[in-house]
């Protein structure tokens, strides 16, 4: 798995930071400052998710509180 660029995106977040992958992501500019990536999955990663239904998430927090979470298969920003 891995994130890819996407129409919307507009910033890649950690780009020359050797110590974390580049993320392409959009940023919105509202009160709640939505963070959107896309992620592309490999065709093992997607015949794992079509048989079991299931994919784990992990977010690093540095103890700092857990912020919401909103994982989609759908672009959440075309549904506006």
């Amino acid at each position: 798995m891995k994130p890819i660029e996407f129409e919307q995106s507009h910033i890649i977040i950690g780009k020359g930071q050797k110590e974390y992958r580049p993320l392409p992501a959009h940023i919105s500019k509202d009160e709640t400052t939505t963070v959107t990536s896309c992620w592309e999955l490999t065709w093992k990663e997607r015949l794992r998710v079509l048989l079991t239904g299931r994919f784990y998430f992990q977010q690093m927090t540095f103890n700092q509180p857990l912020q919401p979470q909103r994982p989609s298969v759908n672009n959440p920003l075309e549904e506006k």
